[in-house]
């Protein structure tokens, strides 16, 4: 679904999904809250807030779809993004075309953080997943995002380096997640709820 929004920068009216201001904001959320928020940090503080909000609701926040890379889980096509951003991520994310003298790409918002596009659950998430990892360098979040019989660990094991990770590999058996029943009739509902605005 898509929705009438105004230009982060220009303020003239285009159609944006929701899920695309939902991933630049939450990128912004993430470099202005955090230290050290270089790209693979990043990486991990997205996989972390869209695979618990999945374990959650059901949905992810940003829509990203996450690899099994060596390093860890990866948004492959952010990850491409990045080196030739389309105009909304540029107008709202400097992210440079070369490395630092310190051999880092450098990072950083170009507009403010915009808490509309989020819910609740959303804004709780992302505060509680920067205020854990604010000082963490992204070799010290290895050890979380490859946790055993954790999505990334579960996709690497089963089906192999650079797969695709199933969003349902977040669900188990605490009391904050869902149960798969429970998943699939939320999903349907809301592919039910697509169809009727389409």
């Amino acid at each position: 679904m898509k929705s009438q929004n105004k230009n982060l920068s220009k303020g003239e009216p285009i159609f944006i999904e929701n899920t695309r201001e939902k991933l630049i904001h939450s990128i912004i959320y993430f470099l202005a809250n955090t230290k050290y928020c270089f790209k693979t940090k990043l990486f991990k503080l997205m996989y972390l807030l869209d695979f618990y909000h999945f374990k959650q609701t059901a949905s992810s926040v940003t829509g990203l779809e996450y690899f099994a890379w060596e390093k860890g889980p990866v948004p492959k096509d952010l990850f491409e993004e990045f080196a030739s951003p389309k105009e909304d991520l540029s107008q709202c994310i400097f992210i440079p075309k070369t490395k630092d003298p310190d051999g880092i790409f450098r990072m950083r918002p170009r507009c403010r953080f915009d808490p509309q596009f989020f819910s609740k659950r959303e804004l709780n998430l992302m505060e509680q997943i920067a205020y854990i990892f604010r000082d963490a360098k992204a070799e010290e979040m290895i050890e979380v995002t490859h946790l055993p019989n954790m999505p990334w660990d579960k996709t690497i094991r089963y089906k192999g380096e650079y797969e695709k990770i199933d969003y349902f590999l977040s669900f188990d058996d605490t009391e904050e997640s869902l149960s798969l029943d429970e998943a699939r009739e939320r999903i349907d509902g809301i592919r039910e709820i697509e169809n009727i605005f389409r």
